[in-house]
């Protein structure tokens, strides 16, 4: 295999986001076992490092006000990803829960899907526009799939995108600097750190 390299195209960094928590959900996807914790069947290397930011964002979203929302890849027996990667988050496993330290809370939304896309076959589109959201504040993983392509179907509904690089995580470097750049230069997504997510009073 021949190998060669290539500048990544530069963007655009900030510093800091302030967002009003009325109209922001922060979603967090698929932080499950499976992906995340030693033993589980596809793990991202460096997903386990997200957790603390990702913890850190999510109490400071709650205390706000702000609604906080989790996709959960959910799998039945024969499912036609597992092809391509394996046997993964099979519905009721210790592999298919979100990991303990980013469990949901009451009142958190919560949305089992079949494919990569947080918003293909759930209702995460209504329920965001009933609650008046417009902005959408992805963490999680992986990069490249269900973050992208979650973050992709966002932009088509005209949703505000702040992606905080430090929640999220990609199985190479080429990834996850191909996923920010494609949602910064193509989505028009604001590209942060966790920290920099600041609330509205």
């Amino acid at each position: 295999m021949t190998q060669r390299m290539i500048p990544v195209p530069p963007y655009d960094v900030s510093q800091e986001v302030s967002l009003d928590p009325q109209r922001t959900c922060v979603l967090v996807v698929d932080m499950q076992n499976d992906f995340v914790k030693e033993g589980g069947k596809l793990v991202v290397p460096t997903a386990a490092v997200t957790i603390p930011t990702i913890k850190g964002l999510l109490e400071r979203a709650r205390a706000a006000g702000a609604v906080v929302a989790y996709t959960q890849d959910s799998h039945l027996p024969h499912d036609p990803e597992f092809p391509i990667w394996g046997e993964h988050c099979l519905v009721g496993t210790w592999g298919w829960e979100v990991v303990p330290e980013l469990a949901p809370q009451p009142g958190d939304l919560i949305y089992p899907k079949r494919r990569y896309d947080g918003f293909y076959g759930t209702t995460l589109d209504h329920d965001l526009r009933v609650r008046g959201i417009d902005t959408l504040v992805i963490v999680g993983t992986v990069a490249n799939i269900c973050v992208l392509h979650t973050a992709g179907s966002a932009a088509l509904r005209w949703l505000k995108l702040v992606i905080p690089r430090d929640g999220i995580s990609a199985l190479t470097e080429f990834d996850m600097e191909a996923t920010l750049r494609q949602i910064h230069f193509l989505y028009n997504g604001i590209i942060t750190q966790c920290q920099g997510v600041k609330f509205k009073a």
